[in-house]
């Protein structure tokens, strides 16, 4: 697969790939990085989803937005990665918070960005090293050209569910889509014209990622030809089906990074329940 790793191929190409661990907990947001500092992969440097993959929340925006895109360069500089560097980002959450960095760098115009299949149990299981040491890395530096055909904004999103022109994904479970429990946000339910497909669809009930094949399966009924837009509470977990999507072979696809927070913070837009 083009955007997942496996093991094997990590631990034996380890000492020329930049690893970053991404773990976090939504519940407990120092857990990942006290998690890093306990064990992590050899070489890995740690990325936090508040403070380095999201920028400060506002009124609107939603829960996680995008941060400044020169301080996220900087961090990149900082960790060593320009447009040569081949990335490999993991975490224990079955791939959300690694996808959500992927698809940053894909973002800012670095191209070699993967996802460590199974994360870092199947690294632990397979009973590969582990260390407590932070690396020192060589500064790096390059010119990020921001791929705007990622990203779409809530005021497109609106015109596109007005139109239905393009098809809208919810990925997440199908009772907050449904609209029948909403355990974070402050209100239930989904955007117009929003089909579901939950994000861990993505995986099999090991955690591991299903082969392309199976996502093309998993996606059948989409044409590749149509504009796909990913959405889901915060712009986190709507990142594993833009990878699943890469995976199957659809290339329209964008994000709505401010996602179900974002949406339901302007208030005339519409909420569906179904």
């Amino acid at each position: 697969m083009e955007h997942i790793v496996e093991v094997d191929w990590l631990h034996k190409h380890i000492s020329n790939v930049r690893i970053i661990d991404c773990r976090f907990h939504l519940e407990d947001p120092a857990a990942g990085l006290n998690s890093y500092l306990q064990g992590h992969i050899p070489g890995a440097l740690y990325f936090d989803l508040d403070k380095d993959l999201s920028g400060p929340i506002e009124k609107n925006g939603g829960r996680h937005p995008l941060p400044n895109i020169e301080e996220f360069c900087e961090k990149l500089y900082a960790a060593g990665i320009d447009q040569h560097t081949r990335v490999v980002a993991y975490d224990d959450q079955g791939g959300a918070f690694a996808s959500r960095f992927c698809w940053m760098l894909l973002y800012v115009g670095l191209k070699h960005a993967q996802i460590l299949n199974g994360g870092y149990a199947a690294w632990k299981e397979r009973h590969m090293p582990i260390t407590a040491d932070i690396p020192t890395v060589t500064r790096s530096f390059f010119t990020p050209r921001i791929q705007h055909d990622m990203l779409v904004t809530m005021e497109e999103v609106k015109m596109h569910s007005q139109r239905n022109d393009a098809v809208i994904i919810d990925s997440r479970e199908n009772n907050r889509y449904a609209g029948i429990e909403e355990p974070i946000d402050q209100l239930a339910g989904h955007i117009p014209s929003a089909i579901n497909y939950y994000w861990k669809d993505s995986l099999h009930s090991n955690g591991m990622w299903k082969t392309s094949d199976e996502q093309i399966s998993r996606f059948l009924q989409l044409d590749k030809d149509e504009n796909i837009i990913v959405y889901c509470g915060s712009g986190v977990t709507a990142c594993p089906n833009y990878v699943s999507l890469k995976e199957a072979g659809y290339n329209n696809i964008k994000l709505y990074v401010g996602s179900w927070s974002d949406w339901i913070s302007y208030d005339d837009n519409e909420i569906v329940k179904n």
